[in-house]
């Protein structure tokens, strides 16, 4: 039988570091494996991840236990109503002693930046992201900066019914590959939460087990992982008829098919495989769709709105011949 996992050693080895990344974060996010195991999805697709749930689930909780298992610099950013776009990306500050002006960095200039509770800040503020998000670069003053590589941002945002939020728009949505719901656990997940807060934090038990070099090489080995004809196909029919749907204003883009291309290759390369199949694709629709599309007005909020989407997509994947 022909063997189709990854054959080098040393890109097993690497395989061997991811699987101990996602252990390690696991030690904090207890009982969500999924939710783990799609953010490293995002982060080796070189992505941006959204995470969206009521407070005190765990967002910002599995942000830092990332960035603390990756030993990458990390920087949190607390949006608040009264945060200005150069609080994000930084400014240029006169120096009267050197007679010239000098460029403070922002917090933006991190290897992983922690947008937490990102609707709460103004639009304004928001799209201070944009250029970030989908280049990798902030312009500021007529200069454009590169950020260090890898980069990524991770945002938490409550529901919009929640007191002092604003609804992200549509272009900051569909800048992050993919957006995750954590949920409450069960009560033997939350019983060994509490025990294990007992009398420490379990974040400062985290120990970095990836390195930047790992983390790079592993960003160049999704885009080796092949990913059949037959799939594109069945992935190009899936995008379209989301443009044809009654329920949906407007479809997915050009960047969310890409979205969706490039995290399955990267959940491919994670389960160890050098090839796609159709489940990835099917196991990624609602993550990387759902928050992408538009639905009819007629639904007042977003929650409403959100369970349509996801409820659209689940009819479009029934309806959608999967390819043998």
């Amino acid at each position: 039988m022909k063997d189709t996992t990854i054959k080098s050693a040393i890109d097993i080895e690497h395989l061997s570091r991811l699987r101990l990344l996602q252990r390690e974060i696991e030690k904090v996010i207890k009982g969500k494996s999924e939710t783990v195991k799609l953010a490293l999805v995002t982060l080796i697709a070189r992505g941006n991840l959204l995470i969206e749930d009521v407070p005190g689930i765990g967002k910002t909780t599995l942000s830092n236990a990332i960035a603390r298992a990756l030993n990458l610099s990390f920087q949190r950013i607390q949006f608040t109503s009264d945060l200005l776009p150069s609080d994000v990306t930084g400014l240029s500050i006169y120096n009267q002693k050197a007679e010239r002006f000098e460029f403070k960095p922002g917090p933006i200039f991190a290897n992983i930046v922690l947008a937490d509770e990102i609707n709460r800040a103004t639009p304004k503020t928001q799209s201070a992201l944009l250029e970030a998000m989908a280049e990798r670069q902030v312009t500021i003053d007529g200069v454009s900066r590169h950020l260090p590589e890898p980069f990524m941002v991770i945002a938490t945002q409550n529901p919009t019914e929640h007191h002092g939020t604003y609804p992200l728009p549509e272009s900051q949505l569909d800048r992050f590959t993919l957006r995750l719901h954590i949920g409450y656990p069960n009560r033997d997940e939350e019983r060994q939460i509490l025990r294990d807060r007992e009398r420490a934090n379990p974040l400062d038990y985290v120990e970095p087990v990836m390195t930047r070099e790992e983390i790079l090489h592993l960003q160049n080995l999704v885009m080796q992982v092949r990913v059949d004809d037959t799939l594109v196909d069945y992935l190009l029919q899936i995008v379209e008829k989301t443009r044809k749907s009654d329920g949906i204003e407007l479809g997915i883009s050009p960047r969310g098919s890409l979205a969706l291309f490039r995290s399955a290759q990267a959940l491919a390369l994670i389960e160890g495989r050098d090839f796609c199949i159709a489940d990835d694709i099917k196991r990624l629709v609602i993550p990387c769709f759902a928050h992408r599309l538009i639905i009819s007005s007629r639904y007042a909020n977003s929650m409403q709105r959100t369970y349509e989407a996801e409820k659209i997509l689940k009819d479009i994947l029934l309806q959608t011949r999967v390819p043998v």
